[in-house]
């Protein structure tokens, strides 16, 4: 009689780069921003699990060349791991205080938290993952949440693994499962200093990250 082979919960990770980005930055962990995201989810993972795919959400900055070519290196060395990487856009805007007058510029990030309602929510259709992890703390991702659960019920799941400082109660109600990352984990999945890039380039932590 054949044994029953036990398979492992397959996992693909939905990142919001800037959620995560802005929490740690928030939480005090600067030092943590050359961060190594497959690593860090790879350390999330419980036994029985087997990671498919990272997928990482995120706009590109437009309106600070230092900014850019930070994030530049930063997004180089992650599709040098294999992350996929998918983009919405920077609006760049304008805001004047009612007291003085003054106008500044702005920009706001769009389209990051539909890309990954789309994702989450196409690649449970085409049985990509039994278990989606979700990196973010943006309450507009909790509709799509409850949405894979209604839709695939018992056979697919989303866990969602806080930011600092992004943790969020709608979100973690309908979730199957959340946690809040830690310090530790963060600290414990850097790059190294040096990264070599896709095309054979030595990418270096940006040095205000040190």
């Amino acid at each position: 009689m054949q044994a029953n082979i036990k398979t492992k919960e397959r996992v693909v990770a939905y990142i919001d780069g800037f959620n995560l980005y802005f929490g740690m930055r928030e939480a005090g962990f600067d030092h943590c921003r050359w961060l190594n995201v497959k690593d860090l989810v790879l350390k999330l993972l419980q036994a029985g699990q087997e990671l498919v795919a990272v997928k990482y959400f995120t706009s590109r900055v437009s309106n600070s060349p230092d900014k850019q070519k930070r994030q530049s290196t930063y997004i180089d060395a992650l599709e040098s791991i294999g992350v996929k990487v998918f983009y919405g856009n920077y609006q760049d805007g304008t805001q004047e205080c009612n007291r003085c007058g003054n106008v500044w510029r702005t920009a706001k990030e769009k389209m990051t938290d539909v890309n990954i309602a789309t994702a989450i929510i196409v690649d449970a259709f085409k049985d990509e993952y039994d278990m989606a992890m979700l990196i973010s703390g943006d309450s507009d991702l909790t509709p799509p949440i409850r949405e894979v659960h209604n839709l695939f019920e018992g056979k697919k799941r989303v866990f969602i693994a806080f930011p600092p400082k992004r943790h969020n109660n709608s979100m973690a109600i309908v979730a199957k499962g959340s946690m809040i990352i830690g310090r530790k984990k963060l600290v414990d999945a850097q790059f190294d200093e040096e990264v070599i890039s896709k095309t054979g380039f030595k990418l270096k932590i940006p040095t205000e990250w040190k």
